[in-house]
């Protein structure tokens, strides 16, 4: 029986129900020993509570799509911040090491965006090794989903230790990674610069120039790239069409759907100039974007995808798209992408030097 659709929760809608009459039908026909009735009340009770919360938690995934099959939810498939307050300059930031494998943390106040919020920074191994201290590296910018933060990459979306496995495997070089809040005092604009919050301009600008001024990058669009999930992944397929200057490459992993949210952008003139779709069909710019979803997913409906890819074809953007046959909205389905997301921004993005 399949985990999604309407079979398995009418089913257990009805095991539910079922489970209810029969505690209360059998509840005063047991006997035996006071220990052995009490231990049998407790039994009947613990069904009641399992299946109910069954119903409940089935009706949530139908609702978002965070498991698409057995295997999905199983690990066997194959392939809130607060509201922002004012934090130091990035030229007074401090890192601190406050998270695990060697993440840094700092909160800052953005100077282009005049928004605060945290910022998460890892460096490769390389970056404290003798033979590579005079080399700058290439940045990799890392969105989270909404709602979400920073601190997802780390307890969640498997950073940096799964990146750290490819680089082992030789299949990436080394990149700084920085995971930035993405809807600073946990107002989400679709990472686009609004009249009252310019949230692209905290990425865009405010983000990389701190990064620059604590650490040795690389110059020019060829050493900085975006890349993100869900909302995210919305972020990374825009950012680079928009500052095509700043970012070279952008890697979006099950985005959100590329036409634009009239929920989060209610203007139509505005949430156009900030929708992907539109955005990439006029763009003259030299910028190579990777998109990946699944069959599955319908947070991130493949559907989305082609009419970003036919969109393309008038441009100068390099597009690549990857489709998995499973997977739901979930950190599993999006880990199954990261070899060939990193792959392809590791072929665009300059290496260290």
């Amino acid at each position: 029986m399949a985990l999604t659709g309407t079979t398995f929760f009418f089913v257990l809608v009805v095991a539910t129900f079922l489970a209810m009459v029969g505690t209360v039908a059998l509840w005063p026909k047991v006997g035996g020993p006071r220990a052995l009735r009490w231990l049998t009340h407790g039994v009947m009770i613990a069904v009641c509570q399992v299946v109910a919360i069954s119903v409940v938690a089935t009706w949530i995934n139908n609702s978002y799509g965070l498991y698409a099959s057995w295997a999905d939810l199983l690990g066997t498939t194959s392939s809130a911040n607060a509201d922002a307050m004012p934090g130091p300059p990035a030229s007074r930031a401090q890192f601190n090491h406050s998270t695990r494998d060697g993440v840094l943390d700092t909160y800052f106040r953005g100077g282009h965006s005049t928004l605060s919020g945290q910022v998460l920074v890892w460096t490769p191994p390389q970056y404290d090794e003798p033979a590579y201290r005079r080399k700058r590296f290439p940045v990799l910018i890392l969105m989270h989903g909404v709602p979400g933060s920073p601190q997802s990459w780390v307890e969640h979306g498997g950073m940096p230790g799964d990146f750290e496995n490819l680089m082992k495997q030789r299949k990436v070089h080394p990149f700084i990674m920085v995971m930035p809040v993405i809807d600073p005092g946990s107002v989400d604009t679709d990472c686009s610069d609004l009249p009252d919050r310019k949230v692209a301009s905290w990425l865009a600008y405010d983000v990389p120039d701190l990064v620059k001024r604590k650490f040795r990058t690389l110059k020019g669009h060829s050493g900085w790239g975006v890349m993100g999930y869900s909302t995210g992944g919305y972020c990374a397929a825009k950012l680079p069409l928009q500052y095509p200057k700043i970012f070279g490459a952008g890697a979006a992993i099950d985005p959100d759907p590329l036409t634009g949210d009239s929920s989060v952008i209610p203007d139509p003139e505005l949430r156009a100039a900030n929708t992907p779709t539109k955005l990439v069909a006029r763009s003259k710019a030299r910028v190579s974007l990777f998109l990946a979803t699944s069959r599955q997913d319908r947070v991130s409906p493949p559907a989305s995808i082609e009419k970003f890819l036919a969109a393309s074809a008038t441009s100068s953007v390099q597009v690549r798209t990857q489709l998995l046959s499973s997977g739901g909205h979930n950190y599993q389905t999006f880990a199954a992408s990261y070899p060939m997301a990193f792959h392809w921004l590791g072929a665009w993005l300059s290496a260290p030097r």
